[in-house]
C-alpha cells in the first residue's frame, strides 16, 4: 500500500493533474471560468424549458436548487467518465517513455473532475442562501454520498479506460448511454411524477440516481422521495452500495490485468 502512496507517485500525481486541467482550458478565453459557467447554463436552459413552460417541480420546495444540485452531481459522474475514458490513449507518449503507473493517470483525472465540484458546489450553497434553504443536520451526509458517486465513476472509469484502449467505439456507445442515463434518472423531473412503484424501484439500484436523491434529501428538501421511502427499509436499500463495490473491485482487477499490454495496444 505505502508504495501506492510514495512521494515520487504523489509529485506525479500532482503534475498530473496541473497538466490535465491546464490542457482542458487551453486557448479558451474565459478558462477556468467555464467550470462554473457550464452547469449554470445548461441549468437556467433547463429551468426555464421544465419549470417555468412545462411547470415541472412547482409542489417541491426550492425546487430551483434541487434542479441545480441534480445537475451538478450527474455533471461530476458525466464528467469523470468522460475524461477517464481516453485517458489512456491521450496519455500514450508518455506511456511509452517513461515507466508510470498506469492507475496515477485515471486517478488524476478524476481529481480534476473533484476539483470542478467543488468549484460548482460553491455555487449551489450560494444559490441555497440566497433561496433561503434551511440547514438540515443531515448536510452532514453530502460528503459520503459524494464519495459514493466517486467510487462509482471510478470503477466505471477503469473499466471505460482499459476498454478503450482496444475498442475505440466504447467512446460513442458510453455517450448514448450517458444521455440515456441522464433522462432515466431524476434531474429534470422530481421521482414522484413515475406513478409505478416498481419503476420507481429499477431507477433508484442505480447508484447515481439513489445518491442523487439522497444529496437532495440530506440538503434541500425532505420532501424528496429516496430509495429508503421506495422501498420502505429492508436490505433492498444496500443494492446501490454493493453494485458500487462489485464495479470498483471489478474496474481495479481488470484494469490492472489490462495495464501491461497499454503501450502496445495504443
Amino acid at each position: 500500500m505505502r508504495q501506492y502512496f510514495s512521494k515520487q507517485n504523489r509529485t506525479l500525481l500532482s503534475e498530473l493533474v496541473r497538466t490535465d486541467f491546464k490542457l482542458r482550458y487551453q486557448g479558451s478565453v474565459l478558462g477556468y471560468a467555464w467550470s462554473l459557467l457550464r452547469p449554470l447554463l445548461l441549468f437556467v436552459i433547463l429551468y426555464v424549458v421544465f419549470v417555468k413552460f412545462l411547470k415541472i417541480g412547482s409542489d417541491i420546495q426550492h425546487y430551483p436548487v434541487y434542479l441545480l444540485l441534480g445537475i451538478v452531481v450527474w455533471n461530476f459522474f458525466n464528467e469523470m467518465t468522460v475524461q477517464s475514458l481516453g485517458s489512456i490513449v491521450g496519455r500514450g507518449d508518455l506511456i511509452r517513455k517513461i515507466r508510470i503507473p498506469r492507475w496515477l493517470i485515471i486517478v488524476s483525472t478524476s481529481i480534476s473532475a473533484l476539483i470542478n465540484l467543488g468549484l460548482n458546489l460553491v455555487v449551489v450553497a450560494f444559490f441555497m442562501i440566497i433561496n433561503h434553504v434551511d440547514v438540515y443536520r443531515t448536510l452532514l451526509f453530502v460528503p459520503f454520498l459524494l464519495l459514493e458517486v466517486y467510487l462509482f465513476a471510478l470503477g466505471v472509469s477503469l473499466f471505460l479506460s482499459a476498454f478503450f484502449v482496444k475498442f475505440r467505439d466504447i467512446g460513442y456507445i458510453w455517450e448514448v448511454v450517458l444521455q440515456a442515463g441522464f433522462y432515466l434518472t431524476p434531474i429534470l423531473y422530481p421521482l414522484s411524477m413515475i406513478t409505478s412503484e416498481t419503476l420507481q424501484k429499477l431507477i433508484l439500484i442505480n447508484p447515481v440516481a439513489q445518491a442523487i436523491q439522497d444529496i437532495r434529501y440530506s440538503a434541500v428538501t425532505h420532501q424528496t422521495l429516496t430509495i429508503h421511502n421506495v422501498f420502505d427499509g429492508g436490505w433492498y436499500v444496500l443494492i446501490p452500495f454493493v453494485i458500487v463495490i462489485a464495479l470498483l473491485i471489478g474496474g481495479i482487477t481488470y484494469f490492472k490485468s489490462q495495464a501491461d499490454s497499454f503501450a502496445e495496444n495504443i
